[in-house]
């Protein structure tokens, strides 16, 4: 049985009165509260732009804290605007590595369960899963994407440049079956309702197989899917990454047969609940599904770029990059 849901926290009591501030307040607060704004005009720009409540957690590392949001002396609000612009560039290059697992999951799993039972509509058999209302609201998710695409505009393109979608041709084509093909239908899942299709398979065989062309273990891809989850969201949204706490964190795997880290030291016990093991998860996925990937160099290029303050924040340690796991991936 599924476990039940956490019951709502109650709600606050409180009036929210605050007043909404024209731009030029904004800048006189953040000014008043100590942060050097040499060109207000400049920073009006930005403020405008990206929102000062979005900028606001970026704030937070300069400051002495509360009740007053003092900023420390001779904090500038370039120094803010780094460090968002830092986050930015982290977020894309995380979304990067999180495109090419994902992909990578909806394919070895739509091909395993396809070719394994010579079946391209074998999610549509509730044999093969162990909750049924979680099959049914799989059927229910893609129904509704299929009724919904035919509700629209039909595709057309004016040039040989622009193709209607696999997933039109199917349904304007086909009378049955009713739902298009595994491989179609994985493409209509967020990659939450794809990690709930894959830990609901029934068959253990089924979820070994899946994980083993990603080369990992069952308990680890469901627990990596989990933080890939919520990675993405943040991601997706354009959340800040370098130092949240994402809630759920990678199992870190118990077999040599899964590439990770090395040193007895390389994972500290702090660094635990912040990005790096995430960080880490994705390069060993990777080294699996895209070996001739520079996406750790283009990590290492980033994060050698910033003050300890942001690595510190994300839980990477000192000398990271000389860990045997990452060498091989950060050569030329």
């Amino acid at each position: 049985m599924p476990p039940r849901p956490r019951p709502p926290r109650p709600r606050g009591s409180l009036p929210y009165d605050k007043p909404p501030l024209s731009l030029d307040e904004l800048v006189d607060r953040l000014a008043d509260r100590g942060l050097r704004i040499p060109d207000p005009n400049r920073a009006r720009r930005h403020l405008q732009h990206i929102g000062y409540y979005r900028i606001s957690p970026y704030t937070i590392p300069f400051r002495h804290g509360e009740p007053d949001h003092e900023f420390r002396e001779g904090t500038a609000f370039d120094d803010v605007l780094d460090l968002y612009t830092f986050d930015r560039a982290l977020r894309l290059l995380v979304l990067d590595a999180l495109e090419r697992v994902e992909v990578a999951v909806r394919t070895a799993l739509t091909d395993h369960m396809s070719t394994t039972y010579g079946d391209p509509h074998w999610y549509m058999r509730s044999r093969h899963f162990g909750d049924s209302r979680r099959h049914t609201r799989l059927l229910k998710i893609v129904r509704d994407t299929c009724d919904e695409r035919l509700r629209g505009a039909p595709e057309t393109g004016e040039d040989s440049l622009v193709h209607r979608s696999a997933l039109e041709h199917y349904l304007t084509t086909y009378g049955s079956p009713e739902l298009p093909p595994s491989w179609l239908m994985v493409e209509t899942l967020t990659i939450g309702q794809l990690a709930g299709a894959y830990r609901n398979l029934g068959r253990r065989a089924d979820r070994t197989a899946v994980a083993k062309n990603l080369g990992l273990t069952t308990p680890v891809l469901e627990s990596w899917m989990q933080t890939y989850v919520r990675a993405r969201n943040i991601c997706a949204h354009h959340g800040r990454l370098w130092n949240v706490g994402l809630g759920v964190y990678p199992a870190i795997p118990t077999t040599p047969a899964i590439s990770w880290l090395q040193g007895a030291d390389s994972l500290p016990e702090r660094s635990r609940k912040r990005l790096y093991p995430v960080l880490v998860s994705l390069q060993s996925v990777l080294g699996s599904v895209s070996p001739g990937s520079g996406w750790a160099r283009r990590l290492h290029n980033l994060l050698s770029t910033r003050p300890q303050m942001n690595l510190r924040g994300m839980g990477v340690p000192d000398g990271w990059a000389a860990d045997d796991f990452w060498r091989p991936h950060l050569l030329p």
